[in-house]
């Protein structure tokens, strides 16, 4: 069954991981992905390593950030520096409908690659430009990073403990939610498109989504002037939310509501707690946590992780583990929504595991068509499929160096 982005042609020129992130995505609900590599260098994260994917006699093949942004696409390798690149690069644009890129403002346009240009050629393409800063403003012309986007967006301000340092993310979440607003910024576009006959430029920042994403926090600050402080893994404006240790290790528990306090405080045989006036509603204990939450962890410090969770979940009352990562890919609500999933990678004789994509449809579900390619894996196959070459013309670019 073809995906709802079947017949969805992306030309991808981006790289590392917020625009990758947005392709893998778009070539999973079935558009077709060209991801256009240098030759003889390709992605970036192809050497962000170790960790490495490898073969069977422990060579590194891939590097595992690569493999997590690139499932669903086709690797095809083009120079188009070159003129006769960027020749060829405006052939296979006339087989697209997206072009995504992130390179420095001004960069394509260098080589007649930029949106005015193509646009002026292709009026129904929609052309996505994901960069650090966007195309205005004064610090247009700097090169982005996930890093720089959560200091500079105010996310470091707000995590870490209280007394330690700003603290960044685990993961590049800057970057993937950038990718994540540019394929809802595409999707819009491309019904716009077929709505209108015209296409249009998408200019996406890492700094604007940073913001767009500071959510409840960022909304705080606006309406009060005051700037949240650091609360480690304790939540603003909800008591008690945050991490407790046990007996023999840490849970999280997550009381959204006065109803769930009150059969935590008669799970934990304190129900005083829930009839305190300090603490009988969440504004009250928001107001007061220095007193609760001090009360909360000698509780909470008696029993080991289990009598908590199991015991909390028959009461109804949100608590949790901490996983390690072993934990949550072994966990059976992951195993049941099928989170992993295998593919055939061209360098290997067997399967590799990924993670797969959340998204649950009832009618088109996400078909797994492609493994991250090697570099320039389809090199060949979309030349012959889209522009109709021969091995010798294929062969002949090779040797310039342009594919």
């Amino acid at each position: 069954m073809a995906g709802p982005l079947s017949g969805i042609r992306v030309f991808d020129l981006s790289r590392v991981l917020a625009g990758p992130s947005c392709t893998q995505l778009l070539g999973d609900l079935g558009a077709d992905i060209i991801k256009i590599e240098r030759p003889g260098e390709g992605d970036d994260t192809r050497r962000w390593g170790p960790p490495y994917l490898k073969d069977a006699a422990s060579h590194d093949i891939e590097a595992t950030y690569y493999l997590s942004a690139n499932r669903a696409k086709r690797s095809l390798t083009l120079d188009f520096a070159k003129p006769e690149g960027r020749d060829l690069a405006l052939r296979l644009i006339a087989h697209c409908d997206v072009i995504i890129e992130n390179y420095k403002v001004g960069t394509l346009a260098k080589y007649g690659l930029g949106y005015e240009v193509i646009h002026a050629e292709f009026p129904r393409l929609v052309y996505c430009s994901l960069t650090g800063f966007g195309q205005t403003g004064p610090y247009a012309p700097r090169p982005g990073y996930d890093f720089l986007a959560q200091a500079m967006g105010g996310i470091m301000s707000l995590q870490g403990e209280p007394e330690g340092e700003p603290m960044k993310g685990a993961v590049a979440f800057a970057d993937l939610m950038a990718g994540m607003y540019s394929a809802v910024a595409i999707l819009a576009a491309l019904r716009h498109r077929d709505a209108t006959g015209r296409g249009q430029h998408i200019d996406m920042a890492l700094l604007d989504t940073q913001i767009a994403w500071l959510g409840n926090q960022g909304q705080a600050y606006l309406s009060t002037g005051q700037a949240p402080p650091r609360l480690g893994n304790a939540h603003a404006s909800v008591v008690p939310y945050q991490v407790f240790a046990s007996a023999d290790g840490h849970i999280v528990l997550a009381i959204g509501n006065d109803g769930q306090f009150k059969k935590f405080c008669a799970f934990a045989r304190a129900p005083e707690l829930a009839g305190d006036p300090r603490f009988a509603t969440n504004a009250t204990r928001v107001t007061n946590r220095e007193t609760l939450i001090p009360i909360l962890k000698s509780l909470i410090a008696k029993q080991p992780s289990a009598h908590w969770i199991e015991g909390l979940e028959r009461e109804g009352v949100p608590c949790s583990p901490i996983n390690t990562l072993d934990q949550v890919f072994a966990d059976p609500q992951v195993k049941a929504r099928e989170m992993v999933v295998t593919m055939k990678h061209a360098g290997l004789p067997e399967p590799i595991a990924l993670i797969a994509n959340p998204i649950k449809y009832s009618g088109t579900p996400v078909e797994y068509r492609f493994a991250p390619p090697t570099l320039g894996q389809h090199t060949d196959e979309i030349l012959r499929e889209l522009l109709n070459m021969s091995g010798e013309e294929i062969a002949r670019l090779r040797e310039r160096g342009v594919v």
